[in-house]
């Protein structure tokens, strides 16, 4: 089942909630030893709290649009019922005494938190232990991997994830399922590990433009304790997401400055997309706008990455990745200037997109270079990512498209900043249409 499906049917009481929590156990029981999805994760505990969700439901007292529905949850999260080690061995142990507000939301919405699902180390690119559901042999992407696999394997219907670089849009490619990246300041990051507050934004896995919906919905109550944040109203997601569009929408393709990097699958796979859509589609060329925006990118996130992992670079960076040393270093040389910068940028970024978002509907473009790359080493690359993660633009990942190796491959579309809600239907009718 979907979640949306899930959620209907444990409120109509089709089934329970310790029935869902039992088959999803059951299927992490079969899979789990080859996939490696889960950082921590207690079943007894898990069918506790469905056990506690259906009682709850018999009361008759009024249910959360999630009640009773197993979410993963990625090990960056603070929960205060299991462990939160952040992918590295010098979290090692660290329990928290209370919970992300992100994940508070989820509990009060009826969620079953299901475990803590696989990282990168401190959320990086050093990768974790687990592989594509789709194909052991190849990466599942970085480093939401273990909430994207485990939502790919039918572990659960749903899981959370982050992304300051490509960490959601990547591994939702590669696993062949929904990713949902919201808009910079929707959703709180306060209590989840940070790399960057600039870049750092909350996302969501699940099977369907709806699910995607659903859970994000749940998780935009303002918090003040996330200094991004504003006070407003949740968006309705979920209604307007399964809205017909007023008008079929136009989309803007657009290249980017890395689509020389696109597989030939991509390209290919593109040149049909583009041609199915005919006249709702215009190539836009923003090579000029957007060349700079990966070094602008790399230059905030690498100086943050310095600040924010200082104590652990400084009192064990012998037990650090190489990789991620060599970012901190980078980012220790970083100058002020060029941060400050760099981080002009952004709003500078956003008005140009604007400006193109108002005469189309959504931006169009890989969510990744191609299929998920053979070999466990790397998370690979998360450039078409990279310039709508700086603007903090929404982002979601449809997994419409197929490689040659028979390996799923993402469509990225874009939207202006806060528009999440027209962003999702808009995705929901080119999935519909390219699906039917």
């Amino acid at each position: 089942m979907s979640a949306v499906q899930a959620a209907a049917a444990i409120r109509a009481g089709e089934c329970t909630s310790e029935e869902l929590v039992q088959a999803c156990l059951d299927r992490i029981d079969s899979l789990e030893d080859r996939l490696g999805a889960w950082a921590h994760l207690d079943p007894e505990h898990a069918l506790q709290q469905a056990r506690d969700a259906d009682l709850y439901r018999r009361s008759g007292a009024s249910l959360g649009p999630l009640h009773g529905v197993p979410i993963g949850v990625k090990d960056i999260f603070d929960t205060k019922d299991m462990p939160t080690e952040d992918g590295t061995v010098l979290h090692a142990g660290r329990t928290p005494a209370f919970d992300a507000t992100a994940v508070a939301f989820l509990r009060e919405a009826g969620a079953i938190i299901m475990g803590k699902t696989v990282t990168t180390e401190l959320a990086v690119y050093a990768p974790g232990k687990t592989t594509n559901p789709h194909d052991a042999s190849r990466t599942p992407g970085g480093s939401s991997s273990g909430s994207a696999a485990a939502v790919a394997a039918n572990m659960v219907p749903l899981s959370i994830g982050t992304q300051t670089n490509g960490s959601v849009i990547r591994p939702a490619s590669y696993c062949g399922v929904y990713g949902f990246k919201p808009s910079h300041g929707l959703i709180s990051r306060y209590r989840v590990l940070q790399q960057s507050r600039v870049l750092d934004q909350v996302g969501v896995f699940g099977r369907s433009v709806g699910d995607v919906a659903l859970i994000a919905e749940q998780m935009m109550g303002y918090d003040e304790r996330d200094p991004d944040m504003r006070a407003r109203a949740r968006p309705d997601l979920v209604g307007i997401a399964a809205q017909e569009p007023p008008t079929r929408p136009h989309f803007a393709f657009v290249k980017t400055p890395a689509w020389d990097q696109a597989d030939k699958d991509v390209q290919d796979g593109f040149g049909e997309l583009l041609e199915f859509l005919g006249d709702q589609v215009e190539e836009l060329d923003l090579a000029e706008l957007l060349e700079d925006a990966i070094e602008w990118h790399r230059t905030i996130m690498e100086a943050d990455l310095a600040k924010s992992f200082r104590r652990e670079y400084e009192r064990a960076r012998d037990r650090l990745s190489p990789t991620l040393c060599e970012m901190i270093e980078r980012g220790r040389r970083c100058l002020a200037v060029d941060y400050n910068l760099a981080v002009e940028q952004i709003p500078l970024l956003n008005e140009a997109l604007d400006e193109i978002l108002l005469e189309h509907d959504a931006i169009l473009t890989p969510a990744t270079t191609g299929e998920a790359p053979i070999g466990l080493e790397s998370t690979g690359s998360p450039v078409f990512c990279t310039p709508w993660s700086l603007c903090g633009v929404p982002s979601i990942s449809l997994p419409i498209l197929q490689g040659s190796n028979g390996m799923p491959v993402g469509v990225q579309l874009t939207a202006a900043r806060g528009d999440d809600a027209r962003l999702l239907r808009n995705a929901a009718w080119l999935v519909q249409r390219v699906t039917e």
